[in-house]
């Protein structure tokens, strides 16, 4: 079971997770687990000071690094007491690699990870660089915090736990499985305003359905992330159903003419 130790200023925002959804249902099934931290319970002075002024100047506050060393050698004491095995600290930031399917499921083979959420300007870069395993981004933006983006790599890691899908179907057929973009999907009814279901859906042909659907996964990712076709080789029948699918694509347009 994997264990997801997040501190945060505000761990009341986690509580949605508990709510409803993949996660949640996981979390009551005890296939993964959630322990909250606030580094504000290991402040001991009277004004209960987290963050200070950066020095050099410069505006906002930065995290502190003693309330944020005492909190992760509390987790890790908590763990051994339990048993639980070594742990990999994570720092949400925007400066860290950008998570993906592939580093999602590296994560959820682990057994303990401690999930930093920082606040204000960040965290003391001395914190960073003695304690901290690796940065993670969810992208080239910019959050008020870390929560945030905490609470999406705890969704995107716990969907691939073996388990907590119904079906390891559910995210095989995922965008970014095999390195593509997903196929369209469609449903009821069959024809709304003159817009028809593809034939081949409502054929019951699975070996036909299979041929199309990984040939509209190729010409999704080609029109929306050409940068995941150049990164990646395409074996030959890959090529072949990419061009028959642009070649389908401009037929259609010509029809539509």
């Amino acid at each position: 079971m994997l264990t997801f130790n997040i501190v945060s200023l505000m761990p009341q925002m986690f509580e949605i997770l508990k709510m409803d959804g993949v996660v949640s249902r996981a979390l009551n099934e005890q296939k993964l687990k959630l322990d909250l931290w606030n580094p504000r319970d290991f402040v001991l002075d009277a004004h209960n000071t987290i963050d200070d002024r950066p020095y050099g100047g410069g505006p906002g506050m930065v995290m502190m690094i003693e309330p944020l060393v005492d909190t992760l050698e509390e987790i890790q004491k908590s763990l051994a007491k339990a048993n639980k095995g070594n742990s990999k600290v994570i720092y949400l930031s925007p400066k860290g690699q950008t998570l993906s399917h592939k580093k999602s499921l590296e994560l959820s083979k682990e057994k303990n990870l401690i999930l930093i959420s920082g606040r204000y300007e960040g965290i003391d870069q001395r914190f960073i660089d003695q304690y901290v395993d690796e940065e993670i981004s969810i992208g080239d933006f910019v959050t008020t915090g870390g929560e945030l983006p905490a609470m999406v790599l705890v969704d995107a890691v716990s969907r691939l736990i073996p388990g907590v899908l119904n079906k390891a179907e559910s995210y095989q057929e995922d965008s970014f499985f095999e390195g593509l973009l997903d196929h369209c999907h469609y449903t009821r009814p069959e024809i709304f305003k003159d817009l028809k279901v593809p034939e081949v859906l409502l054929s019951g042909d699975h070996k036909k359905i299979a041929k199309w659907r990984k040939k509209n996964a190729l010409l999704e990712t080609f029109k929306k992330r050409p940068d995941l076709i150049n990164n990646r080789e395409l074996t030959i029948e890959e090529s072949r159903l990419l061009q028959e699918a642009l070649k389908e694509q401009e037929q259609d347009l010509n029809k539509r003419k």
